[in-house]
């Protein structure tokens, strides 16, 4: 024997209006009480005062009437606006009165022929807006038969001709009446439901939004087109170094953040694909909208995107930053780890088998003299010289030498190194610009300093046009006032592809080179508390353009006496 599984019919219960839409019909009606009492002031005066020649009567019964209903709308009004419950009862009985109230001073007024019954289109909109249509349409059929009621007792008892067919006319148009309004309010109520469901999720999704972008390693700004910072994340506050939420500002008021301004200016007169590169320099704003400090600079990758507003707003953009310094010390970490193992035993397992293929390939240099074997011979000696420059380069790393603590006078330092650079490569004495530095003194070991200018100089010389003035040298100050060494040539400048490898050992785009050369520049910049960086600035072009030219740029740490003293940004 079995069972069959005993159904239950599903009930579907009515969906119960949103908060939203309850505030709503409270409201509406509050505005339907406070009408009310208008009404009722209104039919106190018009119908419970008359002038006569004597002067100013009342009309006992119409007065008390109107007086009443005045005093029932004002307990209705505080009702509805201290106790919200019972919404569909409070309206029932809301209506009940006016119907009541109307229909006493319909009759008293002489019936049809006052011209009173217009007043039932009141309670009656009211109900087709505020209440569910079976209960509007019960009060048009209570006013209607009223209405009928009266002509037909009239008629049949009075023995007067009441106008039946204007109280026909006057029902169906409560009928046409209750039924247009509560389909329109029906409609605008749904419409509102819907407005407040997409209010609510688009508060849910800009939520999620400020949660995501709060948490987005990525720095974000929102930026208009006379460069007003808008909003930011924290990711972008902490990479421009901006204190908390920062009020409104503008890029270009903030002399730190002036390479940022720079990079958004020049995308604004020419969008383009791809990221900008700037260095944001240590600074410290404490006066005006703007508040931030940064101690150590940060190599950032900025990439800008146009806000279509389709007109409705001014120009938006938003501007995608990247700190690609912790990448870039990321992999020169992990490259260093490797190197560090190698450099421990380089001088006894490299130097002494390399010293010897160098002796064997000077001795078969004395006894082989023909075409080929001398082409062999330079090339086994080229190699040996190559490896051998690699292992001094990689020796040197781990000699921390303390650097020298006296201020270096960079006018003569620079002058000693032209002339120094240009008798060895043999170059004339205009082919090198070197900026007039004045009294400007740095903390630097000397030996090591030339060593480093030594290095960008033989870069600069392999790409610069050797036209005069193509190798510049020339010193400057930053926003915090510290003195700075720009090396620049006017050959084509790094790719930004390049540029994210450049300072990494190992890493070089010449066959001849060993990749140790800019990496031991910036350790040694580093030994001295200094830093070297390839930057991109901005400088003025020909037609009042300004164009991104790319140079190597030393930001020196200076002395104390020194630390203090002003100056121009470009000396």
């Amino acid at each position: 024997m079995s069972f069959l599984p005993l159904r239950l019919p599903q009930v579907r219960l009515p969906q119960l209006p949103s908060p939203e839409a309850r505030a709503t019909m409270w409201r509406s009606l509050l505005t339907f009480n406070i009408t009310r009492i208008v009404i009722a002031l209104v039919l106190l005066l018009y119908l419970g005062v008359s002038m006569t020649d004597n002067g100013i009567r009342t009309v006992a019964v119409n007065t008390e009437t109107c007086v009443v209903y005045l005093l029932a709308a004002l307990v209705f009004a505080g009702v509805g606006t201290w106790w919200k419950r019972r919404f569909v009862l409070q309206l029932g009985c809301q209506i009940a009165l006016d119907l009541a109230v109307i229909s006493l001073l319909y009759l008293e007024a002489g019936g049809m022929r006052s011209g009173l019954a217009v007043l039932y289109l009141f309670p009656l909109a009211g109900a087709a807006i505020l209440a569910p249509l079976v209960l509007a349409l019960f009060a048009a059929s209570i006013a209607t038969l009223f209405l009928l009621g009266e002509s037909v007792w009239q008629l049949m008892l009075l023995q007067r001709q009441p106008p039946l067919m204007q109280a026909g006319l006057y029902g169906a148009a409560f009928f046409a009446g209750v039924l247009v309004i509560n389909r329109l309010a029906a409609r605008l109520i749904k419409q509102e439901e819907l407005a407040a469901q997409r209010g609510t999720d688009l508060r849910i999704q800009q939520l999620i939004n400020g949660i995501v972008i709060a948490d987005v390693g990525d720095g974000i700004l929102v930026v208009g087109d006379d460069g007003a910072v808008f909003t930011g994340n924290p990711a972008a506050r902490g990479m421009l170094g901006l204190d908390g939420e920062a009020a409104s500002f503008r890029l270009g008021e903030a002399p730190g953040l002036e390479p940022v301004a720079q990079a958004f200016a020049a995308w604004l007169q020419a969008p383009m694909e791809g990221a900008a590169f700037v260095t944001v320099k240590p600074y410290q704003e404490d006066a005006g909208p703007l508040r931030g400090r940064r101690d150590q600079p940060a190599h950032l990758k900025l990439r800008f995107a146009r806000v279509d507003t389709a007109g409705v707003a001014l120009g938006r953009s938003v501007v995608f930053m990247q700190d690609v310094s912790a990448i870039e010390n990321q992999a020169q970490q992990l490259k260093l780890a490797s190197m560090g193992r190698l450099t421990a035993s380089i001088a006894h397992e490299v130097r002494n088998p390399l010293s010897a293929i160098g002796h064997a390939t000077a001795l078969l240099a004395e006894d082989l003299h023909g075409p080929a074997e001398m082409r062999l011979l330079k090339i086994v000696g080229d190699n040996v010289a190559r490896v051998n420059r690699m292992v001094e380069d990689i020796l040197q790393l781990s000699r921390k030498v303390q650097p020298n603590g006296e201020p270096l006078q960079l006018a003569s330092f620079l002058a000693e190194l032209k002339a120094e650079f240009c008798e060895t490569h043999d170059l004339a004495d205009e082919i090198v610009y070197v900026g007039d530095p004045g009294k400007s003194a740095v903390r630097f070991d000397p030996l090591h300093l030339h060593e480093v200018l030594l290095n960008l100089l033989g870069n600069a010389i392999r790409y610069a046009s050797r036209a005069p003035a193509s190798i510049r040298i020339f010193p400057a100050r930053d926003a915090a006032g510290r003195t700075e060494l720009h090396v620049q040539d006017d050959g084509p400048g790094i790719t930004p592809e390049v540029r994210a490898h450049l300072f990494e050992p190992f890493y070089t785009t010449s066959s001849k080179g060993t990749g140790l050369g800019l990496y031991l520049a910036r350790e040694l910049c580093l030994n001295n508390d200094a830093k070297l960086d390839y930057e991109y600035r901005f400088d003025a072009a020909a037609a009042g353009e300004r164009r991104a030219s790319g140079r190597f740029v030393i930001s020196f740490a200076q002395p104390p006496q020194a630390a203090s003293s002003g100056g121009p940004h470009y000396i």
